[in-house]
């Protein structure tokens, strides 16, 4: 089973038809769908046949009884608190496929004393870096990951954002991580810049768009992994999710086969299939089915 701790919100995705114009109207398209990186990456790996569980927290509201119901519909076991306001994030999509993004977490950003029970089960345990901005979510995140190690889990962090580490504090967010002890570390090339090397962290993942991952394992081995061509990219919103899901679920979770050059090679494969299907889809899915669309 694999464990998500972190935000469910609402995307609100805009695809714009030409450089953005301030001041006037753009013609474009506005999708609503489910967002978070930490469910996103549930419902990827549900979608695979992994069994998964999301933690975290919505609001009181129907948005988040909506939100709620579609990651169970999706497959994903739910451990959610429900209090104050549903968060959202708005998503601009220029034509080229790249995003700029303006988050409200709302009450995502208030998990707090989550049971140890929401890990029970657990082989890997995964949580966005973005769950470390917030005390009461990065609380949450080290009390279940101590959890899940003590019954011989795995755990993952994903860097989640240049920003994030920006607004934080490469130094800050680097303690922050090496703290946690996580057995996998996912960023991209610009995030593990930013960042810097993390002590401790046994497996390392580089992305870099549509060149080669980069894999570095506890030994020092490092094993690049060439990415297949894409067609017809439009949107990269989920697509560092739905990677992060494809190689969790792929990733064998014995410590001794996980970090072998040709099972990590596998996992990043994986990542990458499951990656490539969300990048011709608007926002974080894996097919058009979203919340609903407005013209």
């Amino acid at each position: 089973m694999l464990v998500c701790i972190g935000d469910v919100v609402e995307d609100v995705v805009v695809w714009t038809e030409g450089p953005l114009q301030h001041g006037t109207d753009n013609p474009g398209r506005v999708v609503r769908t489910r967002g978070g990186s930490a469910a996103n990456v549930a419902v990827f790996a549900a979608a695979t046949g992994a069994r998964t569980r999301f933690v975290g927290r919505v609001g009181d509201d129907p948005l988040g009884a909506v939100l709620t119901a579609g990651l169970e519909a999706a497959g994903v076991e739910v451990c959610v608190q429900r209090a104050g306001r549903t968060g959202s994030i708005v998503v601009l999509v220029d034509p080229a496929g790249e995003r700029t993004m303006v988050p409200d977490r709302g009450a995502a950003a208030e998990l707090a004393d989550p049971p140890a029970s929401c890990v029970d089960g657990a082989t890997v345990v995964h949580a966005p870096a973005y769950a470390l901005a917030t005390p009461g979510p990065a609380a949450a995140v080290a009390t279940l990951f101590a959890a899940a190690r003590a019954a011989g889990a795995l755990t993952s962090v994903d860097v989640s954002s240049v920003d994030l580490v920006t607004r934080l504090g490469a130094g800050v967010l680097r303690a922050a991580i090496a703290r946690l002890d996580p057995d996998v570390l996912i960023a991209n090339a610009e995030e593990a810049l930013a960042l810097g090397p993390v002590p401790g962290a046994r497996t390392t993942v580089v992305k870099a768009g549509a060149a080669a991952t980069t894999v570095t394992t506890a030994d020092g081995t490092t094993t690049r992994v060439p990415v297949d061509p894409v067609a017809a990219v439009r949107d990269t919103t989920g697509a560092g999710d739905a990677f992060a899901a494809g190689f969790l679920t792929t990733l064998p979770t014995s410590p001794t086969t996980s970090t072998t050059g040709d099972a990590v090679a596998s996992a990043v494969r994986a990542g990458h299939a499951l990656a490539a299907r969300v990048l011709q889809q608007p926002g974080a899915v894996l097919d058009p089915t979203p919340l609903g669309d407005t013209a």
